[in-house]
């Protein structure tokens, strides 16, 4: 992670830095690994890397597009049971390029739509952007947590993010 949150930033660009630091942990969390690694089930429910990908790209469009009315990609799957699991014809690369897609698409938005700017969720209730990057931050922490864990048990990797080589 090279992304530092400034420790003296204004709050928008504290809270996107902070979202992007662990949006690339999420990534830096499949280096190394094949697709079956990528697609393995480490939990009793399922849970493997590339299917915490596809929620978080999901999840990034839905908090962050669709309650300010911002354009989003047709999902190619029931996105309130099917976000989670990778089907078979689902490949490693679409996956990586909808969270890519997903991400720059909240990035847009983040970038402009004002903090106190009030949207409507899914569920129905209003929302502010504040609110919105708040619950992402703490969605995709979540997530970079269970990350970890599956990737520790695939391989015995762990930490944040790899650790330098030089002196």
């Amino acid at each position: 992670m090279t992304k530092t949150v400034p420790y003296t930033g204004g709050e928008k660009d504290s809270l996107h830095i902070a979202l992007d630091r662990h949006r690339d942990t999420v990534l830096w969390k499949l280096d190394g690994l094949d697709d079956e690694q990528l697609r393995r089930p480490m939990t009793p429910t399922g849970t493997n890397l590339l299917g915490l990908v596809k929620h978080l790209a999901t999840v990034e469009y839905g908090w962050f597009c669709t309650p300010f009315g911002r354009e989003t990609e047709k999902l190619w799957f029931d996105a309130s049971t099917e976000d989670m699991t990778v089907a078979p014809d689902e490949t490693t690369a679409d996956i990586l390029a909808f969270y890519a897609r997903a991400r720059a698409a909240a990035d847009r938005a983040i970038d402009e739509i004002p903090l106190d700017t009030i949207g409507t969720a899914w569920n129905g209730r209003k929302v502010s952007m504040r609110w919105v990057l708040i619950h992402m931050l703490e969605d995709v922490v979540r997530h970079a947590g269970h990350m970890d864990i599956v990737r520790e048990l695939i391989d015995g990797a762990t930490g944040t993010h790899p650790q330098s080589t030089s002196a």
